[in-house]
């Protein structure tokens, strides 16, 4: 049995493990999926770290799952033995997430794939078409039934204040159709910044909403990699 903190993105809802923290917990794990407080626009990164760690209670040796813009929050963490990343903004020292999109060359990255794939890279943002594209129906009826989660822009203007990874075995998981974050974008950048090779599955950006089943597995096999 291992411990699980999922932590989501951008938005901050625990709501989007909903899919995957049942099937964890009936593999026989505890899991606590985490709120974070992204509607506060007096909280940055140490203040989400501070959230995780109300969550986790006090108990360590946790496998940490972060979800995009969590990567920010995760290393932020003491009592962690492994960080699972999913489709993940992983920081360089000093760098905001306000910053990431252009330094880590996300912005020319999908720039370039959706010309690839024939949209329109200076079409209006649509989130049916960037998140929920493979998300199934009744998945996107739920989503938008709570109504849009806000994110604060505070933590977007806050320098990751580490000066390098954490020393603590680390997974990328990076999907295959992403179309915010391009699988060869996140394999260069998981090479470049933590120096591994990505995981792939096949989804968009929210695996948790499209293919729960298959990340709650690979998240299981995951934690026997390290011993």
């Amino acid at each position: 049995m291992s411990f699980y903190v999922l932590l989501p993105g951008a938005g901050g809802e625990a709501w989007y493990w909903h899919l995957v923290e049942p099937r964890l917990r009936d593999l026989g794990h505890d899991v606590v999926a985490v709120d974070l407080p992204a509607a506060d626009e007096s909280a940055g990164l140490r203040e989400y770290a501070e959230a995780a760690r109300d969550a986790m209670g006090g108990r360590g040796d946790a496998i940490v799952v972060a979800q995009s813009m969590a990567a920010f929050t995760a290393p932020l963490l003491e009592g962690v033995r492994q960080f699972i990343l999913v489709a993940p903004m992983i920081p360089a020292p000093g760098e905001t997430p306000g910053e990431w999109w252009e330094s880590s060359g996300q912005a020319d990255a999908k720039r370039r794939a959706d010309l690839k794939d024939g949209r329109d890279p200076d079409a209006p943002f649509d989130v049916m078409s960037t998140f929920f594209h493979d998300v199934p129906r009744e998945v996107v009826e739920d989503a938008f039934a709570r109504g849009e989660p806000r994110q604060a822009d505070r933590p977007f203007g806050v320098p990751w204040p580490l000066d390098a990874w954490p020393d603590v075995p680390t997974q990328v998981i990076a999907g295959r159709y992403d179309r915010l974050f391009p699988i060869a974008f996140m394999h260069r950048l998981a090479l470049e910044r933590l120096g591994i090779h990505a995981g792939v599955i096949d989804s968009g950006h929210l695996p948790a909403l499209s293919r729960p089943a298959e990340l709650t597995h690979r998240l299981d096999s995951y934690r026997n990699l390290v011993q």
